[in-house]
C-alpha cells in the first residue's frame, strides 16, 4: 500500500499541470516547464488545485510506481514554482573554482585544471572569500538534473576521512578517522 502515492500534490498559484494522450505530464510555472512520462498503469487527475495520481491495478510494481510518480510530480511542481539550489564547498589548500558562462573550471590539486561543461538548464555561480573555502552554487528547476550534476562535480574529489579534503555539500558532516598513532608504546 503506497502511502506516498495516496497523498495529493497542492498546486501553487501560477502552476499548471497537463496530461497528454500518450501519458506525458507537463508542468508549467514561473521558473520554466518540465515533462515526465508516466507508467501506463498510473493516471493523473487535477481537481480544485490539487493533483492526484490514481493506479489502475494493485500489482506490486504498480503500487511502487504510484509512490514514485507522485514524488516526481511533486518535485516538478516545487521546481517550477520555487526552484532548487545546492551549494558545494571546496575544502583543501589551493582548491579553487571559477566559472565563465556554463563552464566550471576547478583547480583541485591535479597537474591540470578540470573544465566541466554544465547543462543549459542549470545556473552556476562561484564565490571565493579570503580565509574561507570556495563555494559553488547551482540553481535549477529540475531536482534530478541538479542532483546528478552535483554528484558528478563531487566525484572529481570526494571528501577523504583523514583530513576532510575534497568537495562536499555545504553543511555536510564528514566522519573523520584518527589516523596513525605517533609511535609504538612498550
Amino acid at each position: 500500500m503506497s502511502r506516498i502515492g495516496k497523498a495529493s500534490v497542492d498546486l501553487p498559484a501560477g502552476v499548471e499541470v497537463k496530461l497528454s494522450s500518450d501519458n506525458i505530464v507537463t508542468v508549467k510555472g514561473p521558473k520554466g516547464v518540465l515533462t515526465q512520462k508516466l507508467a501506463d498503469a498510473i493516471t493523473l487527475e487535477v481537481n480544485d488545485g490539487k493533483v492526484e495520481l490514481v493506479r489502475s491495478n494493485e500489482s506490486k510494481q504498480t503500487v511502487a510506481f504510484h509512490g514514485l510518480y507522485r514524488s516526481l510530480v511533486n518535485n516538478m511542481v516545487t521546481g517550477v514554482s520555487k526552484g532548487y539550489e545546492k551549494q558545494l564547498e571546496l575544502v583543501g589548500v589551493g582548491y579553487r573554482a571559477t566559472n565563465t558562462g556554463q563552464q566550471l573550471e576547478l583547480s583541485l590539486g591535479f597537474s591540470h585544471n578540470l573544465v566541466f561543461e554544465l547543462p543549459k538548464e542549470i545556473e552556476v555561480s562561484t564565490e571565493t572569500l579570503r580565509g574561507k573555502n570556495p563555494i559553488i552554487t547551482l540553481k535549477s528547476n529540475d531536482k534530478q538534473l541538479i542532483g546528478q550534476v552535483c554528484a558528478k562535480i563531487r566525484a572529481f574529489r570526494t571528501p577523504e576521512p583523514y583530513k576532510g579534503k575534497g568537495i562536499r555539500f555545504v553543511g555536510e558532516i564528514i566522519r573523520r578517522k584518527a589516523g596513525k598513532s605517533a609511535g609504538k608504546k612498550k
